[in-house]
């Protein structure tokens, strides 16, 4: 993406956007959501660029997602999109959440509620794990580091070890694999 005026969204399509992706990934599943429609829907990032900013917003403090959000509103208008995508992101949720816990709290919750907030979250799962497994398939090109990703899925999603046990053993190997790999 150039750096001309014209190449970059407005605020609005902005504000649309993430409006929509927060509406879309209500309940979880938000970085496929975000993916989706940033990368493949609007192009207004590169696979790569999607990946960096993502990585980035786990490495900061807060939500990733929000930090995700706000990552790409710096990159498409600076502080003016930053806040675009965030309000985008979280005005509707945050009106749905509150008119839910309002009749949550009315009718003293109900079995409906259990079972909407049950079939999110199955969705949310299905997303973030048909996202990784996207994501791994279009990246991971050697051996070594699908092996890495294998070990953490394995001792996060399976064993169930925490995750910062796993990624104390795995990153000083992650990084020495590409560290040799960059001097093979």
């Amino acid at each position: 993406m150039g750096n001309r005026d014209s190449d970059r969204p407005s605020l609005a399509a902005l504000f649309v956007g993430f409006m929509r992706i927060g509406m879309m990934s209500f309940g979880g599943g938000l970085a496929a959501w975000t993916r989706r429609e940033v990368v493949q829907n609007r192009g207004w990032l590169d696979e790569q660029q999607f990946l960096s900013g993502y990585a980035l917003s786990q490495l900061v403090p807060g939500a990733t997602n929000v930090n995700l959000a706000v990552f790409i509103g710096t990159q498409m208008r600076g502080v003016a999109g930053a806040l675009a995508c965030f309000a985008g992101l979280v005005t509707l949720p945050v009106v749905i959440v509150l008119i839910a816990g309002t009749l949550y709290l009315h009718h003293h919750g109900g079995v409906w509620f259990s079972i909407a907030l049950s079939g999110m979250g199955a969705v949310a799962l299905g997303m973030n794990l048909g996202l990784g497994v996207r994501l791994a398939l279009t990246n991971i090109r050697r051996v070594a580091p699908g092996c890495v990703t294998l070990a953490v899925t394995v001792g996060i999603g399976v064993l169930g070890y925490p995750l910062p046990y796993v990624l104390a053993v795995m990153m000083p190997i992650s990084l020495l694999i590409a560290w040799w790999g960059r001097k093979a």
